[in-house]
């Protein structure tokens, strides 16, 4: 998504009150990192839809917190470090993420794993490694991070296995959504569905990672790559990343569903479809539209955002 400079610096050190309640702008104490602790200064950040998620959550759900500092996309320059940090040093270009890699545990050194075996299973809390915060307002009452990043704020600290050195020739408002959207769609095409040359896609939603799929989709040789998404103006906008064709389901006929659409198109279904919003009926369409003998249906979104009408069929994969 584009990144407009003077919006993001107007939403800059927003806390969450309480659920429910307008966001707001106002002073935080951040403390110093501590060991395997890094401080960033942040110079670029996005909206991704989970922050919504999580600032509307439900205040009984296991994983809301409240007062909370949103934000999980984003770029910025390493502040300070504290002991033991020598991944970086003051200065260098991090992106923050919402995945750790500790680097030594037997899925991080996986090629068929992303998920941290050391922190990643554990409860989402604030700092990964004694579960405490280092926000607080001005009355020194707590304030939570979210994800283990909190980058609508000026500075943030996160741990180190939550930190990748990029170099400084990447633009900001690029390298920012590197954190989530990007890496979430291309890591499902490439990583996970592992696409074929000469197979057909089916990318549900085009939001940033249903491009960042097609993107991925394209890099791998596929033969068609069909978006569907209600605005008529994102086929425009996804030729640019690979879409070879488009479907809008409020232009299709009364007679014909989606899937049965994409079944037309693909002579008896796509080879991959890849949900990127999250809605249990279209990840419903999704299966539907894929062949019989389907390769993989995956699903790219946050795993508690997934509406509990919705029931996993065995080939379908989910990616976060």
């Amino acid at each position: 998504m584009p990144i407009i400079r003077s919006v993001t610096r107007e939403y800059i050190g927003k806390p969450i009150r309480c659920k429910g309640e307008p966001l707001v702008i106002e002073e935080v104490e951040l403390d110093p990192p501590k060991s395997w602790e890094v401080r960033i200064k942040i110079l670029c950040t996005s909206l991704c839809h989970s922050d919504v998620t999580f600032w509307k959550m439900n205040s009984s759900a296991p994983t809301a917190r409240f007062p909370r500092i949103l934000g999980h996309e984003a770029v910025g320059l390493v502040e300070s470090v504290g002991e033991n940090v020598e991944e970086v040093k003051e200065g260098d270009l991090v992106v923050p993420v919402f995945l750790p890699n500790c680097g030594e545990c037997i899925d991080c050194g996986s090629t068929k794993s992303n998920n941290c075996t050391k922190f990643g299973n554990k409860p989402i809390r604030d700092m990964p490694r004694d579960g405490t915060s280092r926000f607080r307002d001005m009355k020194g009452e707590v304030v939570h991070h979210l994800l283990g990043v909190s980058s609508f704020s000026e500075y943030t600290v996160v741990d180190v296995t939550h930190v990748v050195k990029i170099t400084h020739d990447i633009p900001l408002d690029k390298a920012c959504l590197l954190s989530c959207g990007v890496s979430t769609g291309i890591g499902a095409a490439w990583k996970v569905a592992d696409v074929e040359k000469g197979t057909t896609v089916a990318i549900f939603g085009l939001g940033a990672v249903g491009l960042a799929v097609a993107v991925a989709a394209k890099q791998r040789g596929a033969s068609k790559i069909i978006g569907v998404d209600l605005n008529h103006d994102k086929f425009e906008i996804g030729k640019q990343f690979g879409i070879t064709d488009f479907v809008n389901p409020s232009s299709t006929s009364n007679e014909k569903s989606v899937s049965e659409v994409i079944k037309d198109m693909t002579n008896g279904g796509a080879d991959y479809c890849f949900e990127c919003i999250g809605l249990a009926s279209l990840m419903t369409e999704a299966f539907n539209s894929s062949r019989e003998v389907c390769l993989l249906t995956c699903i790219c979104m946050l795993f508690n955002a997934i509406n509990k009408s919705f029931k996993k069929p065995n080939n379908i994969t989910l990616t976060n």
